[in-house]
């Protein structure tokens, strides 16, 4: 006889719970332990307790209610350049969409950053400051350009300058807009970063410029990182890629005013 959904959740095993779990996880990057005790038929001291161990493996958050899946950018830098190069590129098209001629932009370390950095029109009288080198590299020779490179020590992990003497060097200009960095996003838990000192640099970009604006791939929405930069709302430029569902989309939007979904 064949074995119904139903018969099936009631008779997993703990470990095929939690692995059930974990793909709901991954899935969808945000459970509550309310509905999988109702899906799971379980309680949901159980299901916290799977959260629980799930968290202690690295695969997740706890949070209020249930847990976020980690974010999968706590890789090197070198790495991430390597990675979903044609997507990036087509966020960075519509993030530079948004800059105006003659503005101040502050440009966050990272990959997607990097790309909004070559993005970036010729001939605007843009000021660029940034503490990318690599992004600094997408603009040498290049027509309409004063460049700034803030100065600190450069981690592998965030490939930007962090630290003391990059903090005091946001913290003395005034951009119109700011592309920063997002190692996690979530319209709950907002803006997060894998490393203290990164940030810390984040949260004075944040506090320093006139807009922010942050350019993402989809798997690190809906997902969590150890230290928190700002909260969703700080945010007034999102942009996210096409396979973005409707549901997900909605929830962006309750927090930020502006979600642009870019097109392939």
């Amino acid at each position: 006889m064949q074995r119904t959904r139903q018969d099936a959740v009631d008779g997993l095993l703990p470990e095929e719970r939690a692995r059930l779990i974990l793909e709901r996880l991954r899935a969808q990057g945000r459970v509550l332990a309310s509905e999988l005790a109702a899906e799971l038929q379980t309680s949901e001291h159980t299901v916290r307790r799977h959260l629980r161990e799930l968290a202690d493996q690295g695969h997740c958050k706890r949070v209020y209610g249930g847990a976020l899946l980690i974010s999968p950018s706590g890789k090197s830098a070198s790495v991430r350049m390597g990675e979903a190069v044609d997507r990036k590129a087509c966020l960075a098209v519509a993030a530079a969409s948004i800059v105006r001629p003659r503005q101040i932009i502050l440009l966050d370390a990272g990959s997607t950053n990097v790309a909004i950095a070559a993005a970036l029109p010729d001939n605007a009288d843009l000021t660029v400051v940034t503490n990318s080198p690599e992004a600094c590299a997408r603009l040498l020779n290049r027509q309409g350009f004063d460049i700034i490179l803030i100065g600190g020590r450069i981690t592998q992990n965030a490939a930007g300058s962090t630290g003391a003497t990059a903090l005091l060097q946001i913290q003395q200009i005034k951009p119109d807009l700011c592309f920063l960095g997002a190692c996690a996003f979530d319209p709950d838990e907002g803006v997060a970063a894998f490393e203290a000192e990164d940030a810390e640099l984040k949260r004075a970009m944040v506090k320093a410029s006139s807009q922010v604006a942050i350019a993402m791939t989809s798997e690190k929405l809906m997902t969590a990182a150890p230290f928190s930069v700002a909260p969703a709302c700080a945010v007034d430029y999102l942009f996210v890629e096409a396979d973005v569902t409707a549901e997900r989309r909605a929830l962006l939007e309750a927090v930020c005013d502006n979600v642009m979904v870019t097109r392939s």
